[in-house]
């Protein structure tokens, strides 16, 4: 019996059950689109979706689901397009999430968008996303109205992982179409509801998910500590987008009135090996930049890594002692993610567009 299999690194391989080898790790290339932050925009408002090119957001995500109401579904697809060719988006990737496959607008918001103003995005997000069937649904149409208009470069996908369904199938989803998938987005809200949590924070801490130390010796007295009910989820989604080439990214945070909570929750993901956060509000965009942007002290150290690896190199030895900690191979390799991230950040200069800076960005990877 003859399997096959394709990722992202390689065609597909024949390999018999019986004498199949264990599969060697390709090395993953950097995601080249920066994703620190990405701004919802309803789509059903024109001036909202006027000033979002001028933000500062990294991705500006111009939404026809949620946000928007049913009898306004189709004036914002007319109002996206309108958008999309009106205004300069230069300074931006570009993605518009469809509303999910089980609805009747799906097929329009894609048909309609991607032939009008196809040119002008870079990912259609894809809710809800339960199966590699979905993916294939949407990448098919892509390719179709792709060739039909004569759009010369291709769109990409990024998928909501947001029901148990799709977090008990998110490694097949994350192989799903290797030449289009670029991230995997963590839809906490729709996520609660599909696990039937009782919270009603989205993307916040949750008192209810907490334990009690046990009593002190002297008054008896207990500690509460609470835990991150979010934890595996995040977890498995930033594992599995790693092992497919693909850019974790966190979801909403609620709360747009606290910046604390905004900020906890994005170092949180970015301790976790996320590129970046939804922001839902404009005044969350810079919090997500900073979080997920390399701070002057871990580049300077990343450089004396790497100068320091480099030269034990070259004297035959395999580990360093750099500010009394010992660094080997893997402290090489997060040394240079640092600095190849500090270099796709800089060469996001005003005046130059995304995707000038996303060639720049391969150039530094390569």
């Amino acid at each position: 019996m003859f399997t096959s299999s394709t990722n992202l690194h390689g065609p597909a391989v024949a390999a018999t059950s019986s004498s199949a080898q264990p599969p060697t790790q390709p090395s993953l290339p950097l995601p080249t689109r920066l994703h620190r932050s990405e701004l919802a925009v309803p789509a059903s408002n024109r001036r909202m979706l006027e000033k979002a090119p001028e933000l500062g957001a990294d991705v500006v995500m111009l939404d026809l689901e949620d946000s928007v109401a049913a009898q306004d579904k189709a004036l914002a697809r007319r109002n996206v397009v309108d958008a999309l060719c009106a205004f300069e988006w230069t300074g931006c990737s570009i993605s518009v999430r469809i509303n999910a496959l089980d609805t009747r607008y799906c097929y329009r918001d894609i048909v309609e968008v991607v032939e009008a103003a196809g040119h002008r995005v870079d990912t259609i997000m894809v809710p809800k996303v339960s199966s590699a069937g979905d993916v294939h649904l949407v990448a098919t149409l892509l390719s179709q109205i792709e060739k039909a208009v004569g759009l010369e470069r291709r769109i990409g996908i990024a998928v909501l992982i947001e029901t148990a369904m799709g977090m008990v199938r998110v490694d097949e989803i994350a192989a799903a179409c290797p030449e289009r998938m670029e991230a995997i987005v963590f839809g906490v809200a729709d996520y609660a509801a599909s696990i039937q949590s009782p919270t009603t924070s989205i993307g916040g801490a949750d008192p209810g998910y907490a334990i009690l130390t046990d009593p002190l010796e002297d008054d008896g007295a207990r500690e509460r500590h609470w835990g991150d009910p979010w934890h595996y989820a995040m977890a498995r989604i930033a594992v599995t987008c790693r092992a497919h080439g693909l850019q974790p990214i966190d979801g909403p945070f609620g709360d747009f009135a606290d910046p604390q909570g905004y900020a906890a929750a994005a170092r949180r993901a970015l301790a976790l090996g996320y590129e970046g956060k939804w922001a839902i509000h404009p005044a969350q965009i810079q919090l997500a930049n900073e979080v997920f942007t390399p701070d002057p002290r871990t580049v300077e150290a990343a450089g004396r890594i790497i100068t320091a690896m480099n030269d034990a190199a070259a004297d035959g030895r395999g580990a360093v002692s750099v500010d009394g900690r010992l660094l080997d191979a893997a402290s090489l390799r997060m040394a240079e993610n640092v600095l190849a991230k500090h270099a796709q950040i800089m060469a996001r200069q005003p005046g130059r567009s995304t995707r000038t800076a996303e060639r720049g960005s391969e150039a530094v990877a390569a």
